[in-house]
């Protein structure tokens, strides 16, 4: 089989990077774009200087790696860019900075508010009903308040 794969030059890796690239479609991870990018890339070059396979096969690994790794500079989260994805799965740190009404005088230091059409335990200091308040942080599923 190595025979016949070698045989075929440069478009034996052509074929293996689009179907690496084709299989990104099927299970999305943004992981194998950057193969079939390598191995396209590598059908280039080995059609270029008519590489032998064991060549042919260094090249790949070389540009295998560089094509990860620019994947991953290139697809990183920005640091100045707010942090969505984990926003999406703590709905309390989205909170953070609002300012809601209480609805209930706050006894013992707890209270409620609401959010929307959802409830949320807080913490803070004791506050009459109708005082506005200021999420500062969250612990586990309770809001911490401060008077706003």
């Amino acid at each position: 089989m190595l025979g016949w794969f070698a045989s075929l030059g440069g478009w034996g890796w052509v074929v293996i990077g689009l179907v690496l690239i084709g299989s990104e479609l099927m299970a999305p991870g943004i992981f194998l774009i950057w193969l079939g990018l390598a191995a396209l890339l590598t059908g280039l070059v080995v059609g270029l200087f008519d590489l032998g396979w064991q060549a042919a096969a260094l090249v790949f690994a070389a540009l295998a790696i560089a094509s990860v790794i620019a994947g991953r500079l290139l697809t990183r989260r920005r640091t100045d860019e707010p942090d969505l994805a984990q926003g999406l799965n703590d709905r309390g740190r989205q909170l953070i900075g609002k300012v809601y009404r209480l609805e209930a005088t706050m006894t013992g230091g707890e209270g409620r508010i609401r959010v929307g059409d959802s409830s949320w335990r807080i913490t803070g200091p004791e506050l009459l009903a109708g005082t506005e308040v200021k999420v500062v942080r969250v612990e586990g599923a309770t809001l911490v308040v401060e008077k706003a």
